[in-house]
């Protein structure tokens, strides 16, 4: 796993190496302050051969020395450390979320019907920030810190070796704490990771779905079950707390004894004789300098705990394999007629559950307009959702023009597919940028033509901004006509040889269903059109009217021949006229 996080580091290397160097400049300046003190105590204070002048001249000049090290040349370097360090990293988060979102537009619709959107939400944004830690802690601060670490006990050696053994007789005792305490913080991490996405996704679910939640007054009951997903959470949060404060404890506890058996073997050695007050007190600075390191490996392994975690939670949503993906021989097909075929097809949305369509066949010609009819959950929507690949066919083909659906790349597919949906979705932009995602470089006088062809142009222009008017998340601040009139313009700029129509004005009133209607008539015309009605008034119109029942045709005619088969589209035409 971090091998293949380094795959994303590689193209950073440099920086990286840039970052240490100029961090051991950085770190490397403070370890001089111990030896000013041994300078001052030994060489200038307890020198009885000087003068007080010659000993405040010598003082004077170390400090000037001294200061233009700590106030001239350590805050550019500073500044350099922190910037490229915090620069390697955001770049290197940029790659990550670039190529995880390109990874997310590959998944098919069956992955979103299996995962929620908040836990996908939470992997992309807070895993991945996660796994900073991993490159400033990981990849920078630990090398630091042990060039810290040797450099210290370097200088501490030559000062006194004996000292210099009792300052690390207690790496033992450490090493095994380290061992010993963190070797379970990573299984205590990823539950609370997990737990923490769980508590993020039924947000993200409820937040979406206030309306409903107001609607039935059930805010009570809905309070309660956030209260068992934020308890579980806080549950996860509190073992993972009370884990890493014991090891902290420890860990400290361990590196507080160093001082002491390093004051008192000093202190011995200065009554005999054998060590000087000046080399005495440099030592005991330097302590700082040898255990201020380790305390921040220690915490350093908490940290990279979590961010080791968090990289397996990212790594598994890259592994998410694609269920429709192009054919190694796909390629950009042109669709010039618009004859389609269903060949057998059959579909289930998993290995482990039962089919949902069986042995569907089916001929459309070019031009025609074809309506699927049929109790809801009969499959009409699945088998609309597998002719642009949303699915892929467990059994059989589906055939445009003679070609398999799987001949075509999916971009030149689904672009050559218009669908309108029952609720289509806008996106929190201009209404200008949802018509533009039929043709991203339409002009504005083509945006315009087709929002006139929608029955859209005329409410657009009656808006405060006009076309830059915002329309709020999912299009809340429009009516679903407006909504649904701002889709219809986008397929009319994206101009596709089959139109798609799921229940496209199922949801609305008369007077927007007219409207829409009117518009959808131009927009089919002289084009393949497939829709998939629950109002069987509104298809009375189809060259082909197919009912589907339980996942298989029941009956294929037109209106009238149906009508005079007094069979389910009799019945089912019956009890709407009637009803």
């Amino acid at each position: 796993m971090i091998k293949r996080y380094l795959q994303f580091v590689k193209p950073y290397k440099w920086h990286i190496v840039g970052t240490i160097i100029i961090g051991i400049l950085k770190f490397g300046i403070p370890l001089l302050l111990p030896l000013l003190i041994k300078f001052v105590i030994d060489d200038v204070i307890n020198n009885g051969a000087l003068s007080v002048g010659e000993k405040t001249q010598k003082l004077t000049y170390a400090l000037l020395i001294m200061g233009f090290i700590f106030i001239v040349l350590r805050p550019p370097i500073e500044y350099f450390r922190q910037y490229l360090a915090q620069w390697t990293s955001n770049k290197i988060l940029y790659d990550i979320r670039k190529k995880l979102y390109t990874h997310l537009q590959a998944l098919s619709s069956r992955f979103y019907s299996n995962n929620k959107a908040g836990e996908i939400i939470s992997r992309v944004i807070n895993d991945v920030e996660q796994t900073k830690d991993f490159i400033l802690t990981g990849l920078m601060n630990v090398w630091l810190d042990l060039v810290t670490i040797v450099i210290a006990l370097s200088i501490m050696f030559v000062l006194d070796i004996k000292l210099t053994f009792a300052a690390v007789a207690i790496f033992p005792l450490f090493i095994f704490s380290i061992y010993y305490f963190f070797g379970r913080l990573r299984s205590l991490t990823r539950r609370r990771s997990q737990s923490l996405a769980e508590l993020q996704g039924f947000l993200h679910e409820r937040v979406s779905g206030m309306s409903v939640i107001k609607s039935f007054a059930i805010e009570k009951n809905e309070e309660e079950r956030f209260d068992k997903r934020n308890l579980n959470f806080l549950t996860k949060a509190t073992d993972h707390t009370k884990w890493n404060a014991k090891s902290f404890a420890v860990v400290n506890t361990v590196t507080d004894l160093g001082p002491l058996l390093v004051v008192g073997v000093g202190g011995f050695l200065v009554i005999q004789g054998n060590l000087t007050v000046g080399t005495l007190a440099a030592f005991v600075a330097y302590l700082e300098q040898l255990y201020g390191p380790l305390r921040r490996l220690v915490a350093s392994s908490t940290t990279l705990t979590q961010s080791i975690a968090s990289m397996d939670r990212v790594f598994h949503l890259f592994d998410e394999k694609y269920d429709v993906k192009n054919e190694d021989d796909a390629q950009d097909i042109k669709i010039n007629d618009g004859k389609i075929s269903f060949n057998d097809v059959a579909f289930k949305y998993n290995d482990y559950e039962p089919e949902v369509l069986h042995d569907i066949n089916l001929d459309i010609q070019k031009g025609e307009t074809v309506a699927f009819v049929g109790m809801s959950g009969g499959g009409k929507s699945t088998l609309i959702s597998l002719l642009p690949r949303f699915y892929d066919v467990t059994r059989g083909e589906i055939k445009i023009d003679d070609h398999n659906v799987k001949d075509f790349t999916t971009e030149s597919l689904r672009n050559q597919v218009g669908l309108v949906e029952q609720d289509n979705i806008l996106f929190s932009d201009t209404i200008k940028e949802n018509i533009l995602l039929g043709k991203p470089d339409a002009t504005d006088e083509e945006v315009i033509e087709a929002s006139k062809k929608a029955n859209a142009h005329d409410f657009i222009t009656s808006l405060p901004n006009g076309y830059d008017t915002e329309v709020g998340e999912r299009g809340v601040k429009l009516s679903g006509g407006q909504k649904q009139r701002v889709s219809i313009a986008r397929i009319f700029l994206n101009d596709p040889p089959i139109l798609v129509l799921d229940e496209a004005t199922s949801a609305l009133d008369l007077e927007s269903e007219k409207i829409i209607q009117d518009a959808l008539e131009i927009l089919s015309s002289e084009r393949t059109t497939l829709i998939v009605a629950h109002r069987l008034s509104t298809i009375t119109h189809a060259d082909k009217i197919v009912v589907i029942q339980n996942g298989h045709i029941d009956e294929i005619g037109s209106h009238k021949e149906l009508m005079q088969a007094k069979g389910s589209y009799y019945n089912l035409y019956n009890i709407q006229s009637f009803g």
